[in-house]
């Protein structure tokens, strides 16, 4: 048995995606720039799917423009709003240390290039108060970047009221969304942001696709250039078959958004609730009402998390220690270290992520065989400590 409980590092493509890319491979191959009617036909399925995006997040299409994927979106509002910039504006951008590495890494990028970068702290229910993002913005501030969902805890942040803040104080605000478009209702109107970030494969789409959202109005310097492709905002000829399936996915995920947020989320709380019964010395980490229904991130004392995870997947289970972005690191989650943890319990948390195809029964087997698979790795760890 394979066990997949990892859909916040990657979604598998829902089978009408996956044929509708097929498809278009093979039929829908003109240029979309190009007058004739291949060229016209690839333009009338690229339409289509800039629509179905739209609609997925309340949003008017010729406002949508496609990227490579969730980073490169991160990297378009980011930087398209430094390159914009007037020399009368103020150079600072704000934002906090729960971001994800496109945006952190980014912005240290552009501090490099005179850009101060104002990086505030959350709580330890993972959250950004309002209160405490007015007082930073009274110096002026370009730019606020403030992610919707936490991709290692899952919380939402209230981008509503932080989005009103700033631009009170003049500000522009983004929001990457990567985590929450697709799991839970999102509306650019209700958020009230400037500019958004999002992900295909974050919901059943194809990898390499994604798009930022810019409110009309917003000035933006394109980090592509070349072509007029995407209304002079990112040249290149676009990926057609995958954005063909990127407005599949789109549209699949409106469709079942209600009754899969539910049904997802029962399915956590299961998990959640057996584990916490089962293992002692076990915390969920970050706001347990706050956050998207798939995600649950819990520290367990007295061991390694990455010496779970692959006991885990001896067993056919995969989930993660935090962000794919980040596999591989010795370094503790900057998330949960920015939300006031200490290293130990970074080090002893893991992220379960269920989406979609996570069954009930599936549920119960991790449930079952977790605090074993805990007990062992107590028992091994306070023997070599005797060792030593």
């Amino acid at each position: 048995m394979r066990i997949y409980l990892d859909y916040n590092a990657t979604t598998p493509a829902a089978p009408e995606v996956v044929q509708a890319v097929a498809q278009a491979l093979g039929e829908t191959f003109g240029n979309p720039s190009s007058v004739h009617a291949f060229g016209q036909r690839a333009k009338a399925g690229l339409d289509e799917a800039r629509s179905d995006v739209a609609r997925l997040i309340e949003a008017d299409p010729s406002a949508v423009v496609f990227t490579s994927g969730g980073t490169e979106a991160n990297n378009l509002a980011l930087r398209g709003v430094a390159g914009a910039a007037r020399a009368d504006q103020p150079r600072r951008i704000v934002t906090t240390g729960i971001e994800h590495e496109a945006v952190l890494t980014t912005l240290k990028a552009l501090e490099r290039e005179g850009w101060t970068v104002d990086v505030l702290p959350v709580g330890e229910r993972g959250v950004l108060s309002p209160a405490a993002l007015e007082p930073r913005l009274s110096d002026g501030v370009a730019l606020v970047s403030v992610m919707h969902a936490n991709n290692e805890v899952g919380t939402i942040q209230p981008i509503a009221e932080l989005a009103a803040l700033a631009h009170e104080h003049g500000a522009l605000f983004h929001t990457d969304a990567v985590q929450s478009v697709g799991k839970i209702p999102v509306s650019v109107t209700q958020l009230g942001v400037d500019l958004l970030s999002l992900s295909g494969h974050k919901f059943a789409g194809p990898k390499g696709t994604g798009a930022l959202w810019i409110r009309r109005g917003v000035r933006l310097a394109a980090q592509m250039t070349g072509g007029r492709q995407e209304r002079n905002r990112r040249a290149g000829t676009e990926n057609v078959p995958a954005l063909i399936g990127l407005g599949v996915a789109a549209r699949l995920a409106q469709a079942k958004l209600a009754d899969s947020a539910s049904s997802i989320g029962a399915l956590r709380d299961r998990l959640e609730t057996g584990i916490l019964a089962a293992v002692t010395g076990a915390f969920v980490n970050g706001d347990r009402d706050r956050r998207v229904p798939n995600t649950s991130n819990i520290s367990f004392e007295g061991i390694e998390a990455e010496s779970l995870l692959i006991a885990l997947d001896l067993e056919g289970v995969a989930v993660s220690t935090g962000s794919a972005c980040s596999s591989g690191s010795l370094e503790p989650s900057h998330v949960l270290r920015a939300m006031g943890l200490s290293s130990a319990r970074a080090r002893n948390s893991l992220r379960f992520s269920l989406g979609s195809g996570t069954t009930i029964d599936e549920v119960d087997f991790v449930i079952g065989i977790v605090p074993n698979l805990v007990a062992k790795l107590r028992r091994l760890g306070q023997t070599a400590a005797a060792l030593r």
